[in-house]
């Protein structure tokens, strides 16, 4: 069950389980033209934890705080802070400078909670688990429009990356960026590291590409994208990269979440403004994890499978 935050309320402690977290600043509005509050973004994460956590345990997350809401200025910040509680755990990953970040790692309600208390809207997990952070378990494309290109032919472009897919026998899983664009994972076993996921990822992207130049782009810089293609960005398998988990709110006006997808809805034209912090508790409970396939040790597959 949620937890009950009192809607007047401008701080309190709940409890979930044994742990205790308290919420503060409850009625600072976060989303201006909705008039929703830090209170309804709690609420919301409190309300989808079950389905959520499974995504985000054992690793490490990066923290982007809008203690003011979207329409303030936003922190980035890797390192657990020293107030955090005896329970947080952390995820000790080595940098290349040498250096050793402490992340935070949600793996209950509780954390959850205190880690969106912080102002975090979004969640932004680590590809590999805290156990071998340089070794992914997800390949990732993340599919964005070219002005004036719109989501329909972001949409296509999409079923065209699960079409070279499906004949490699990679299974793909698609989800609302929470824009205007959509997110592709393939689930691969965890031998590969970071380097090797990247550079198959930027194969692909590219494979794509020359087999459909009118329509897809691999250009990395903004001013030389072609205008009216749709970018097969694989940058996101790279060292220390990260996308908005599936069920992470966007710090976008309309409150959007990053929903996950049958294919058959990207097929028939599903329009990324359906899924909504308002909407998706309702979703999630007529249609489940559509995400849940990612959570399992199988299908997964090679990696050479995919050259």
């Amino acid at each position: 069950m949620p937890v009950e935050i009192p809607k007047d309320a401008h701080s309190c402690t709940v409890k979930c389980g044994k742990k205790k977290v308290t919420l503060t600043s409850l009625q600072t509005v976060f989303w201006p033209d909705l008039g929703k509050t830090k209170r309804d973004l709690l609420a919301y994460y409190s309300c989808i934890a079950p389905v959520l956590v499974p995504h985000l345990r054992d690793r490490a997350v990066v923290l982007k705080r809008y203690p003011d809401g979207i329409a303030g200025e936003f922190l980035l910040m890797k390192r657990v802070p020293p107030y955090k509680p005896h329970w947080l755990d952390a995820c000790a990953i080595e940098q290349r400078s040498g250096g050793v970040i402490d992340f935070p790692v949600v793996q209950d309600e509780a954390s959850l909670l205190w880690i969106v208390n912080l102002g975090c809207i979004d969640l932004n997990p680590w590809y590999g688990r805290c156990d071998r952070t340089d070794r992914p378990d997800y390949l990732h494309f993340d599919l964005e429009p070219v002005p004036p290109a719109a989501f329909s032919e972001v949409r296509q472009v999409a079923l065209r990356v699960k079409s070279y897919l499906d004949k490699r026998g990679a299974p793909s899983f698609p989800k609302t960026t929470g824009s205007h664009g959509l997110h592709i994972s393939v689930p691969i076993y965890r031998k590969p590291v970071q380097k090797e996921v990247l550079e198959a990822a930027k194969r692909i992207a590219i494979e794509l590409a020359k087999l459909h130049p009118d329509e897809i782009t691999t250009e990395p810089r903004i001013s030389r994208r072609p205008p009216g293609r749709v970018l097969i960005d694989y940058n996101p398998n790279a060292w220390g990269s990260t996308l908005a988990s599936a069920y992470s709110v966007r710090p976008l006006p309309q409150a959007p979440v990053s929903a996950p997808l049958r294919w058959r809805e990207v097929k028939a034209g599903v329009a990324e403004e359906h899924f909504t912090m308002d909407s998706m508790p309702a979703r999630i409970k007529k249609v489940g994890d559509l995400a849940a396939p990612l959570l399992k040790k199988r299908p997964r597959c090679p990696l050479e499978s995919l050259a």
